[in-house]
């Protein structure tokens, strides 16, 4: 049985804490690669397993090898994405900067027929527009640093999931052993159930990225916007982060609708319209409702909360780390008792 500190011990416990804090604020960067690592090697372990579960003959991959064939596929993917989807989009963005002086006063007097915007002073925001362009060499030049700064991030990232997938196992044993043994077999209990569902969540916002996606690029080919299948493919990755990831997205497709006419873009505000409808009311009730059991309305608070601590990282880890707390709290915290006992046949007469 542990003895209460006294005064003495009161002072260096607290001194430790306000430490540990202080080195935890100055590092915060590096802790939330790691927790964002971690938290995706949970994630992924799911696909890993079921790419070590392929046989060819007799062979079937390791975990090493199962997460080389995932990052090949990716790295693939990617590659080809850019390649075939996204180069004549830059080229034509290069083209269009360049034309900007000659174009931007017909984009304006467009954008002046609409009705709310005709009290805007479209004038002074031409040549915003047009000085931005311009000196769009030194933006770039400006903000390279902070690039390189977050792709460093990124590819570190990148590293510590791979590292996190292969010799994770170890790093759990280890964080399981800094609990009592009598505590440690709940502990564990707890931690598997979360992993579970937060794999179960990788699934459903999978396929909620593959329908966004496949009925985005049906609706832009058909409405013959620009870059269809580009956009189309920006739609469905972007739906990574549930709500937030899709209105950002959306709004890359108006602006390259309005480039065209604003019938097109008409089109999209009414396709994203019915889209949110209809995934609000029947896909998240059967598709992520049933593999994470979390609310909307927790879903919400913790897309807010993870966007304002860590910007689009946190927003992408909100919803698992959500799962990982509702799990934690229905084990140690939630009590099923019920408060006010149902009457009894002896109150009733």
């Amino acid at each position: 049985m542990s003895r209460p500190l006294g005064p003495r011990g009161m002072v260096l416990y607290a001194f430790g804490v306000a430490l540990a804090l202080y080195f935890a604020w100055l590092l915060h960067d590096v802790l939330v690669v790691i927790y964002v690592s971690a938290l995706f090697a949970v994630v992924l372990m799911p696909l890993v397993r079921a790419v070590m579960k392929l046989h060819i003959g007799r062979w079937h991959p390791g975990r090493g090898m199962a997460v080389f064939l995932i990052l090949v596929l990716a790295v693939g993917s990617l590659t080809v994405f850019f390649v075939f989807a996204l180069a004549p989009a830059f080229r034509d963005l290069r083209d269009f900067i360049r034309q900007l002086p000659q174009r931007g006063p017909e984009f304006f007097s467009r954008l002046q027929r609409l009705p709310l915007i005709r009290d805007i002073d479209l004038v002074s925001l031409q040549e915003k527009v047009e000085s931005i362009a311009g000196n769009f060499a030194s933006y770039v030049l400006k903000f390279a640093s902070d690039w390189a700064g977050a792709l460093a991030r990124v590819i570190a990232g990148v590293v510590l999931t791979v590292y996190f997938i292969l010799e994770g196992d170890e790093a759990y044993k280890w964080f399981l052993s800094l609990f009592p043994l009598e505590r440690r077999l709940r502990l564990n209990q707890t931690l598997e159930q979360a992993a579970n569902r937060m794999g179960r969540w990788l699934l459903g916002q999978g396929a909620l990225m593959l329908i966004l996606g496949v009925a985005s690029t049906i609706v832009f080919v058909l409405l013959h916007i620009r870059y269809a299948y580009a956009l189309g493919v920006i739609m469905g990755l972007f739906n990574i982060v549930p709500v937030a990831g899709a209105l950002v997205s959306v709004t890359l497709v108006v602006i390259v609708a309005a480039l065209d006419s604003w019938g097109r873009v008409a089109g999209v505000l009414i396709f994203y319209f019915i889209y949110v409808q209809v995934e609000n009311t029947w896909l998240i009730p059967r598709i992520m409702r049933t593999q994470v059991n979390l609310a909307g309305v927790t879903i919400l608070i913790a897309l807010l909360i993870g966007s304002a601590l860590a910007g689009v990282i946190g927003a992408m880890v909100a919803v698992p780390t959500a799962v990982l707390i509702a799990v934690i709290l229905n084990e140690y915290a939630v009590h099923d008792d019920n408060l006010i006992e149902p009457p009894t046949l002896e109150s009733k007469t």
